[in-house]
């Protein structure tokens, strides 16, 4: 079974718009998770539900081109969240079960190892830009 694609991007500004609502403390920590962050060992997968994917088709390779138009990097907490550019093509879509905040989710895959990463869904940051090329 695949995941389903997250179809539109008012939809997925609409989950970021619900988890920025959201005030009260939770285990799974997703707004402490600014930038791509390692995801913790103790992170509480287990209370995680998969809402989709951002990956467009899974046969084909997504962009390693990154979106900073404004001087911002990949560790930077204010780089923008833009679904069509990496790392975000390669995301799956999770919310917290017990508090409602949305996070992305991946796996870095690095010459000898492999890293889950996280970052919250923040509608500030999230960006409708057009594909390159």
């Amino acid at each position: 079974m695949t995941e389903q694609h997250i179809p539109t991007f008012e939809a997925l500004m609409a989950l970021a718009r619900a988890s920025a609502a959201v005030t009260r403390s939770c285990t799974c920590g997703i707004d402490g998770f600014r930038e791509w962050t390692r995801t913790p060992a103790a992170f509480p997968q287990d209370q995680m539900q998969k809402l989709g994917t951002l990956v467009e088709d899974p046969y084909l390779e997504p962009t390693y081109a990154e979106y900073h138009p404004s001087g911002t990097g990949y560790w930077s907490a204010d780089a923008p969240i833009a679904p069509r550019y990496y790392p975000c093509n390669r995301c799956t879509v999770q919310r917290c079960t017990l508090c409602g905040r949305t996070s992305l989710s991946y796996v870095e895959a690095g010459g000898y190892y492999v890293e889950p990463r996280i970052r919250a869904l923040d509608p500030d940051l999230l960006v409708d830009a057009p594909a390159e090329g």
